[in-house]
C-alpha cells in the first residue's frame, strides 16, 4: 500500500489481487451502485488506471435508473455538513473534499442551497447530485438553479453524467 497525505493508496496490481469482497467494497466507497461495484470487481483485472476507468465508464452507461437512483441515496447533500459526517463515515474523506467549496459559503449562499435542494428533491425524487470538486457553493447554486426547469429524463441524464464524474475521481483517489 501506498500513502499519499497521509492516506491508504493502492496501486493496479493491489487492486486485482484484492478478493472479490474486498474489491466490491472499495469499488462500493467510489461509487454507491451495488451492480456496478459487482460488475467492476468481476471484469478485474485492469492493466491500467485508464483501463479501469474506461471499464467503469462502459458499466455505468448501461447502468439501469435504479443504479443511478441507489448511487444517488450514497451521496450527502450538497452543504449537509451534519450529515456529511454521520452518514458517510467511511467516504468523508473524499465527499469532505469534494464539497470544500461549500464550508467557506457564506450563510445566505448555504441556506439557499438547502432550499434549493428540497425543491430539487421535491420535483425529481432524488437529491441533487453535483460533481462539486473545485466548485464555490455559489457555482453549485447557479448549478442547481440551471437545472431545477429540466424535465426529468433530461435531468436524469445530466445527474448520471454527474455520477460518473464523481466516481472517476474517487476512482483515481483509490489507486496511487
Amino acid at each position: 500500500m501506498l500513502y499519499q497525505n497521509g492516506k491508504r493508496r493502492m496501486s493496479i496490481e493491489e487492486l486485482n489481487n484484492l478478493n472479490s469482497e474486498k474489491a466490491f467494497e472499495e469499488f462500493f466507497k467510489c461509487c454507491g451502485s451495488t451492480s456496478w461495484a459487482n460488475k467492476l470487481s468481476e471484469i478485474r483485472p485492469f492493466n491500467s488506471i485508464e483501463n479501469l476507468l474506461n471499464s467503469s465508464d462502459a458499466i455505468w452507461l448501461n447502468a439501469s435508473k435504479q443504479d443511478g437512483l441507489e448511487a444517488f441515496t450514497h451521496h450527502p447533500k450538497i452543504g449537509d455538513l451534519k450529515n456529511l459526517e454521520k452518514k458517510f463515515a467511511s467516504t468523508i474523506d473524499w465527499a469532505g473534499s469534494e464539497q470544500a467549496g461549500v464550508s467557506v459559503a457564506a450563510n445566505q449562499t448555504i441556506i439557499a442551497l438547502a432550499e434549493g435542494n428540497l425543491l430539487y428533491e421535491k420535483k425529481f425524487g432524488y437529491i441533487f447530485i453535483v460533481c462539486a470538486t473545485g466548485k464555490t457553493a455559489d457555482e453549485m447554486l447557479a448549478l442547481l438553479n440551471d437545472r431545477l426547469p429540466n424535465d426529468s429524463e433530461v435531468e436524469f441524464k445530466i445527474a448520471m453524467n454527474e455520477q460518473n464524474k464523481i466516481t472517476h475521481i474517487r476512482l483515481k483517489k483509490l489507486l496511487a
